[in-house]
């Protein structure tokens, strides 16, 4: 089947969506960097599965709310989504900023939620952990930092945007700082909320992640009940992206049954 791109519309709230496959429903929650293009990883997850991966609101060409102020409206937000999705239970995989949406609407129904699985979450805060900065990174210090492999971070700085992509990049930055500037990428909250997660979980992270340290995956495992967790090596912030077999591997036997 041929990737769809659509408007999908949840609370008078028009959203950007990419839509592929069939099966048991797969939601993705992109990261702080927007929607990504169709990545090799989606395709491995569409050839099992249904899709279906909405642009956040305030993202990139998707309408933004003035109700939509931090990361609990966002996973308010996502619930209508499932609520106007019609199926019973969806399996739900986060990145980052995308991670952090899906533990939050995790905590507060997790009734809708076949599975969950958190790729490089953000969302807490370890004393004695510190994680790294992306708001004073610069464009070249990010993209290394994000990705422990050189030549992926050379191949995403040798990228020419267009004038319309500058500006979603844009768009999506200050829509980064509106939900994860203060405080830097976590809820004080989350953590204590984490034992009422009550759905099969995956925690996977790359061992070279510079942004949220890998040590997290331990704090993750230790607060979700029954939680799983895989560390990959020669990997960074981005493991969907770094290490693709070993995850769509690892995220499909998870959700298919192999738990």
């Amino acid at each position: 089947m041929a990737v769809r791109e659509s408007k999908h519309r949840v609370r008078d709230i028009s959203v950007r969506m990419l839509r592929d496959g069939r099966g048991e429903p797969l939601l993705f929650l992109h990261g702080a960097g927007g929607l990504p293009s169709w990545l090799p990883f989606f395709e491995k997850l569409a050839a099992r599965h249904e899709l279906l991966i909405p642009e956040h609101p305030g993202f990139g060409k998707s309408d933004n709310p003035p109700w939509v102020r931090n990361i609990g409206d966002l996973a308010m937000y996502y619930l209508d989504f499932l609520d106007e999705l019609g199926a019973a239970k969806v399996h739900l995989i986060g990145h980052s900023l995308g991670g952090w949406a899906a533990a939050e609407l995790a905590v507060r129904n997790t009734d809708r939620l076949a599975s969950l699985t958190l790729l490089a979450p953000a969302g807490i805060r370890v004393k004695g952990i510190p994680c790294g900065d992306n708001f004073i990174w610069g464009t070249e210090e990010g993209e290394r930092n994000l990705l422990h492999d050189p030549s992926l971070a050379d191949a995403m700085l040798a990228r020419t945007l267009t004038e319309e992509e500058a500006d979603i990049e844009l768009t999506n930055r200050f829509m980064a700082a509106k939900f994860g500037w203060e405080p830097r990428w976590f809820n004080p909250s989350l953590e204590r909320w984490l034992h009422r997660i009550k759905v099969p979980t995956l925690v996977i992270w790359g061992e070279q992640d510079q942004l949220f340290p890998s040590a997290y995956a331990k704090v993750w495992k230790e607060r979700v009940p029954n939680a799983r967790v895989e560390i990959f090596s020669q990997c960074g912030h981005r493991p969907h992206i770094e290490q693709l077999d070993v995850t769509a591997r690892t995220v499909l036997d998870f959700i298919d049954g192999g738990r």
